[in-house]
């Protein structure tokens, strides 16, 4: 049989990516949640690479049975639509059912992101969520979802490409930025 869905992204292993490594879903260690953390919309209203490589990446984890919601995280950036009804439609045409799509529509920044969602995360009943993001940003969101009393796992997408100019630029940005909220502890907002 072939996969009706066959835009989605093979889940990460050891071998690409050791962080994305996630053991086989069973009924005790299913998270209730992936939150999957936006990036740029573009123009045109289209994704970004990075923000449709996040949204598969979640809506693989919810077929591949290792979440049963997938939240998307981010509000309206310098270009319309919002980044978490961008993830919402991502996930619904990779055949994600409506009722397991939750937006968090209203933040600008990391600590929103995750911070803004916690209101969703009770409403399903859980703390649990599967971190998605790219492995650059994961160290600082799992700081600040662990900071926000929220237990996390990563789950970042297979990363494209080489490393590049660009991406070294973003890399040591997280990483001052990393620092920074590790030494001001922010708050929730």
């Amino acid at each position: 049989m072939s996969d009706p869905h066959p835009e989605l992204p093979p889940a990460a292993s050891p071998t690409t990516n050791e962080r994305a490594a996630i053991p086989p879903a069973t009924p005790d260690t299913r998270l209730v949640a992936a939150l999957v953390l936006g990036a740029a919309v573009w123009a045109d209203g289209q994704p970004s690479p990075t923000l449709r490589r996040r949204a598969l990446h979640a809506a693989r984890l919810f077929r591949d049975g290792h979440v049963t919601h997938i939240i998307g995280c981010g509000g309206l950036g310098k270009n319309p639509p919002s980044e978490a009804s961008v993830i919402a439609g991502i996930c619904r045409q990779a055949g994600i059912p409506e009722a397991a799509i939750r937006q968090e529509a209203h933040s600008m920044r990391t600590l929103e992101n995750i911070a803004y969602a916690r209101p969703i995360l009770q409403e399903i009943g859980t703390h649990q969520v599967c971190i998605v993001t790219d492995g650059y940003h994961l160290p600082r969101a799992r700081l600040i979802a662990r900071r926000l009393g929220l237990s996390c796992m990563d789950a970042p997408p297979v990363p494209p490409g080489p490393l590049t100019a660009r991406k070294l630029k973003t890399m040591l940005r997280e990483a001052f930025a990393y620092l920074w909220y590790l030494l001001r502890a922010p708050s929730a907002p």
